[in-house]
């Protein structure tokens, strides 16, 4: 492990002869996993400048945009968690501090090499949580291990999201295809954005998504049009004993995507950004596509996450117990291949 910079933030990355993986210490984000061969990381790498997000300020930062995710785009890249919501907090969570998908991808984290492994430590003190990530290199994969340990004295719902965002040159429209173990699925029920193309609220079966204006559209390749926007949820097929969604680049003939097991995360949102958003930062030049897997379907507040309760009779939340922990594991596999592959398993 060495301490590095990257895009002007401070982050540490370890690396063998094959990938490199690169960690911010403020926010914790996963902001590069480059495959050395192509010198290639598909992760979103945002199209304004990065900054700390422990020197925000708004009356300081205008350029972040005067909305309440404000302070999370201006320190925003590639893979952060959601934690301990998912989507937006209430009026009084933003009054008490909180902002949009929780501190998880705010606060600073302690990050130390053990064992061979990064290890990444963080407190969120408003959701009163300590969080754990280890990361050990593979051939060709990351294994992560994660834990969430509550130090309140009851239990309650939480989010917990894995917020991968796919970017260019990666991420082509019309070009980069997606496969995933997805099967029952739904559209956003409101329109997502402004440039929102698809049926609100339309039940489906994945990749098939039923368009507004009549017909399909394919979420196995990305959108080619000049402009869009949207957000669907997808439930992980229950039948199998691993979840996954694979990404292809033909230009760079490179695989890309992630296994974990569907019931610690038997969701996964796409959220889809094709410059729609004027306002700043976006200012209309933005391309990514979130592959969002974790234990809700759809991005909102706390109370609405509980009050929708169950979606495909799947609970949309997860209960963390009282004074316990939680434990998690996952993959990333990046890897050359001259086609895409239609499934990932998990690496040995």
């Amino acid at each position: 492990m060495f301490q590095t910079r990257f895009y002007g933030r401070r982050a540490r990355s370890i690396e063998n002869e094959h990938l490199r993986v690169t960690v911010l210490e403020e926010g914790g984000h996963i902001a590069e996993i480059l495959d050395k061969e192509t010198n290639v990381s598909p992760l979103w790498i945002p199209p304004w400048p990065s900054i700390e997000p422990s020197t925000y300020d708004p009356q300081q930062h205008p350029e972040y945009g005067a909305a309440i995710d404000a302070k999370l785009l201006a320190g925003i890249m590639g893979h952060n968690v959601c934690l301990d919501i998912f989507g937006g907090p209430s009026n009084e969570e933003v009054a008490a501090g909180i902002t949009p998908h929780g501190e998880g991808s705010l606060v600073p984290y302690e990050i130390h090499e053990s064992e061979g492994e990064l290890r990444m430590l963080a407190h969120l003190r408003l959701g009163r949580i300590y969080f754990e990530r280890r990361m050990a290199l593979l051939t060709g994969a990351i294994k992560v291990r994660e834990s969430i340990e509550s130090l309140c004295a009851f239990d309650r719902p939480i989010g917990w999201t894995q917020h991968v965002t796919l970017g260019p040159p990666f991420l082509e429209r019309g070009v980069t295809q997606f496969r995933s173990s997805a099967g029952r699925s739904k559209v956003f029920e409101m329109p997502f954005g402004s440039a929102a193309y698809l049926q609100s609220g339309a039940e489906f079966e994945w990749p098939m998504a039923p368009r507004s204006d009549g017909g399909v559209v394919d979420l196995g390749i990305f959108n080619s049009a000049p402009v869009s926007s949207g957000y669907t949820a997808h439930l992980m097929d229950p039948a199998r004993d691993t979840a996954f969604f694979v990404a292809f680049s033909p230009t760079f003939r490179l695989a890309f995507g992630y296994v974990w097991n569907p019931t610690d995360f038997p969701w996964m949102g796409i959220w889809e950004e094709n410059h729609s958003r004027t306002s700043p930062p976006w200012n209309g030049r933005t391309v990514t596509r979130g592959m969002e897997f974790g234990v809700s379907p759809m991005p909102e507040s706390r109370r609405e996450m509980v009050r929708r309760g169950r979606l495909f009779d799947i609970p949309t939340y997860c209960w963390l117990p009282a004074k316990s922990r939680i434990d998690v594991e996952y993959y990333a596999v990046i890897r050359r291949s001259n086609s895409i592959p239609e499934w990932l398993s998990r690496p040995t």
